[in-house]
């Protein structure tokens, strides 16, 4: 394992590496000396690759919303029009075709990238951004740089868990983003271990929607901590009714209503205010009563974020596990 040192040397190197290749690429977007060629591959067939680092232009993984670009990906140049690349769902590598195009841009598992630097020990790679039917080549600023397996195991004698840690820089900026969120809660942001509804009786029962990766969103379920949504259904309530809001739960676990989400078309101001009124009385009564709220944290640290609660309430007394 990396010492610390290590790994802020590491941290260092990779940033040096990244805005070196940065400046090389803007200083040669001006030149048309060189012919363009469509990018090979070959040199680099059965090479093992995992991304051990994903990065903005800023250096950071996080951005001010609580978003992590988190390094996900491994995979192998099969082809120069084949990539093999792991499924976490399937615990496999699956081949995907490769699509190549010039000005080193490819195409692979629904994702057009650029290569920036490629040899045989690493890869860094910036995401373009696809508008229609054309490619924004001057890209989202995002960067993944990959090392070869053998690199990681021989060579920087470690391993890619550790490697993909958050750096120092992340968390000083995350350490300032729970300071305002914490004294404020406007400036609440998403926490990377999201809020915990447990209920604490047999007549409430609380689901938390859960988004499944896969090719389709390219292995990629941000959803459930950027927008933690949880779906709570009460037996015996004094009425039926359904209600859907936003909340803020701060550091110390406690709920803050924030605003209804659903469309009042016709019912107007009027409506929305008793609608706002009622529903935070469920809130404040059943909700608050009933379940054990707990904050989400960021790298360990504790404070105020958002959540989404549908609350449904029955008056039968079905599900309570009476005859």
């Amino acid at each position: 394992m990396l010492s610390m040192n290590n790994q802020i040397k590491h941290f260092g190197a990779l940033l040096l590496l990244i805005i070196s290749v940065i400046s090389v690429s803007c200083n040669s977007s001006g030149s048309n000396s060189h012919k363009k060629q469509l990018i090979s591959f070959r040199h680099l067939n059965g090479i093992n690759y995992s991304e051990v680092a994903r990065l903005q232009k800023n250096g950071l993984s996080f951005n001010e919303y609580g978003y992590q670009l988190e390094p996900q990906w491994k995979l192998k140049f099969v082809s120069d029009d084949s990539v093999s690349i792991f499924s976490p769902i399937k615990n496999q590598f699956i081949n995907f075709p490769l699509t190549r195009g010039y000005d080193s841009v490819f195409n692979a598992a629904r994702s057009w990238l650029k290569i920036k630097k490629m040899t045989k020990d690493s890869l860094v790679m910036e995401i373009l951004k696809a508008k229609g039917d054309s490619i924004d080549i001057s890209g989202a600023k995002v960067y993944m740089l990959f090392y070869a397996d053998d690199y990681v195991k021989n060579v920087l004698h470690t391993d890619t868990t550790t490697l993909r840690h958050p750096s120092r820089k992340d968390t000083l900026y995350i350490k300032s983003l729970v300071a305002k969120a914490n004294t404020d809660i406007t400036k609440a942001f998403a926490a990377r271990q999201p809020v915990q509804l447990i209920s604490k009786s047999a007549l409430v029962k609380v689901k938390q929607e859960h988004t499944p990766p896969d090719i389709m969103n390219n292995f990629d379920a941000s959803d459930d901590y950027l927008d933690p949504t949880f779906n709570i259904t009460i037996n015996k309530a004094y009425q039926d009714f359904y209600y859907s809001f936003s909340v803020c739960v701060d550091d110390k676990g406690k709920m803050h209503y924030l605003k209804p989400l659903i469309d009042f078309g016709m019912a107007g101001d009027d409506g929305k205010q008793a609608y706002i009124r009622v529903s935070q009385g469920v809130m404040d009564s059943y909700l608050k009563y009933y379940l054990q709220t707990i904050p989400g944290t960021t790298l360990g640290f504790t404070h105020a974020s958002t959540i989404t609660i549908h609350v449904e309430g029955k008056a039968a007394a079905s599900g309570t596990g009476k005859k």
